[in-house]
């Protein structure tokens, strides 16, 4: 018991508590951050995958952002460099989401298919599920699925309180209760056709409304 007169002192864990919304958010973001770093050295590590020497394409952004972009596989571009949306889609997208006023900084992208096999039907069932394990860290408020390939898979993954997401290219659909789906055609398939890049831009530019939409905090 503390005597009469004696001063008084905040506790060791007291003083480590955070105190503001910032410092709050700067937890979450630290967290976030070694809790991604874990997940990125587990699939560098799996050989469940016949990728032989190549590296896994890992996901890129920030790891708590807004928008999470989820498509099927890797083209040669992300292989050569592991990074996911690197390239000519990633070029396509970055300037897609300026022209909608979405900030670039608020967007994470990754792929179902993380490691460069020539099938991918061949990727381990359990390296793909690691997708609801980066769902998990980043706690997206959307995820933007591109293509049918991408969005069986993502229907397949066991994240908690998520609803079966339809092919309705353009629709925001609810996920979970705290995140909202978007649906569009593939981004990479888009890419040399006109009309496979007006249907994706019709149905990605909903995204801009969502974000536009969104509270001001």
């Amino acid at each position: 018991m503390q005597r009469e007169g004696d001063a008084s002192h905040p506790s060791k864990d007291a003083a480590h508590v955070p105190a503001t919304d910032d410092e709050i958010r700067e937890k979450y973001l630290e967290r976030a951050i070694r809790e991604m770093n874990a997940l990125t050295r587990d699939v560098q590590g799996c050989r469940h995958c016949p990728r032989g020497s190549l590296t896994p394409v890992l996901g890129s952004g920030h790891p708590q952002a807004d928008v999470f972009l989820l498509k099927h596989a890797a083209m040669v571009s992300e292989i050569e460099e592991g990074v996911a949306f690197y390239g000519r889609a990633g070029a396509a997208l970055q300037k897609s989401l300026r022209r909608l006023g979405v900030d670039p900084l608020a967007v994470y992208g990754t792929l179902c298919i993380k490691c460069p096999v020539a099938d991918g039907s061949l990727a381990d069932p359990v390296c793909v599920s690691r997708v609801a394990e980066e769902f998990a860290i980043v706690q997206p408020r959307i995820v933007v699925v591109m293509g049918e390939d991408a969005l069986a898979v993502l229907n397949e993954l066991e994240v908690p309180m998520a609803r079966p997401v339809s092919w309705q290219p353009g629709v925001i659909q609810k996920f979970t209760p705290s995140c909202d789906a978007l649906v569009t055609p593939s981004i990479d398939e888009s890419l040399d056709e006109e009309s496979t890049k007006r249907e994706f831009w019709a149905a990605f530019r909903t995204l801009g409304d969502w974000w536009g939409e969104l509270p001001p905090y």
